[in-house]
């Protein structure tokens, strides 16, 4: 779970992008990079190989300071989507604090999408993780191709459950700061009740959304505070 250094004032989040193959994790973690250019703290890592894009992880480390002068450290990975990759994607997830599930909309695709749901639930528990714990938003991706499930029914899907519920078309930017902004926040508001932050530390949730907006604002256009 999170990493928390008291002596150096600094906090460690571990964001994990989960869901089967090809639905469009790394492509989420591509357009944040793009869109934070200047704000990461590091290069993007992308392994791909022939039967699926990422074969291990993308690791795409962000780094930013609040007022307080408390050091938060966000480390986003994805996972690779293939069954045969399974011990990755469980090593991946280990000490997770949040997890962005991407499925794609297309109703063709729903048992793949149902099937790597049940894989994220066992995987967090055989990394002793209480799903229950875990901050976890959902992303319906693909929202431009044909054959996908109507705005009508997500809607329907997110009355089920209690995560909060997404859409996007990641290829294009669309949706994908919402969603990063959605688990960014509910990961803090969990941790803040485990951990009380604001008391701790002074820094609050206000605080903390402040400074990942200023993630996607151009590099030089406020105070910022990340690291490069």
């Amino acid at each position: 779970m999170v990493y928390i250094d008291i002596q150096h004032r600094e906090v460690t989040l571990k964001l994990v992008y989960y869901g089967p193959a090809l639905s469009g994790k790394t492509t989420n973690l591509q357009q944040l990079h793009a869109c934070m250019l200047g704000h990461t703290g590091g290069e993007l890592v992308t392994l791909d190989t022939r039967d699926d894009r990422t074969l291990f992880f993308d690791l795409l480390p962000l780094e930013f300071e609040t007022r307080g002068g408390f050091k938060i450290r966000l480390k986003l990975f994805t996972v690779p989507g293939q069954v045969i990759h399974n011990a990755t994607r469980k090593i991946v997830l280990q000490g997770a604090d949040g997890v962005a599930f991407i499925a794609d909309s297309r109703v063709a695709q729903t048992r793949g999408n149902n099937e790597s749901f049940a894989n994220l639930k066992q995987n967090l528990r055989d990394n002793g993780l209480d799903f229950d714990d875990i901050a976890l938003v959902i992303q319906f991706n693909k929202r431009d191709l044909p054959g996908i499930r109507s705005d009508a029914e997500v809607k329907r899907i997110a009355t089920k459950g209690k995560e909060p519920v997404f859409t996007a078309v990641a290829t294009e930017g669309r949706g994908v700061p919402e969603t990063f902004k959605g688990l960014a926040a509910l990961s803090w508001k969990k941790l803040d009740a485990k951990f009380n932050f604001a008391d701790r530390f002074g820094v609050t949730h206000d605080d903390f959304m402040e400074r990942i907006d200023e993630l996607f604002a151009p590099v030089g256009s406020g105070d910022g505070g990340s690291g490069s």
